[in-house]
């Protein structure tokens, strides 16, 4: 059970299957410097402060260019990212189901996002405790 309240419109967030947890933690080994972390209770991966991967619910998320974006949404099954209906995530889209079978295709995209994130101004992690002005 979800310990998240969620959001009253779309309910509790479910937490993501154990078999994406699972793979995501093997894709994520072919890459460098990445730091892993939790957002809103689920397993995401960051290169130089910027997201590019992460679970939310059944959904396994990239972050693409919008070339590669273009590109990747003309597959079958794939579509953007919206974590509330009607809340798009701009740079994001949601891997079909059948790609997490395709390990080549599947880390294709995955470098593709990862680059992204590094072609993206590094972030500063936030400090705990400082508050802005």
């Amino acid at each position: 059970m979800s310990t998240q309240k969620g959001n009253p419109r779309i309910g509790k967030w479910q937490p993501a299957p154990p078999e994406h947890i699972r793979l995501f933690g093997e894709m994520l080994q072919a890459l460098p410097l990445i730091r892993k972390r939790q957002m809103f209770g689920y397993p995401c991966a960051f290169f130089q402060g910027q997201m590019f991967a992460g679970l939310f619910q059944d959904s396994f998320v990239l972050r693409l260019s919008a070339e590669d974006r273009a590109q990747f949404l003309q597959l079958d099954g794939t579509l953007p990212f919206e974590p509330m209906p009607g809340r798009p995530m701009k740079e994001y889209v949601v891997l079909p189901e059948r790609l997490l079978t395709q390990e080549e295709s599947l880390h294709c995209w995955l470098e593709k996002a990862f680059a992204y994130a590094g072609s993206l101004p590094a972030k500063e992690p936030k400090r705990k405790g400082i508050q802005k002005k």
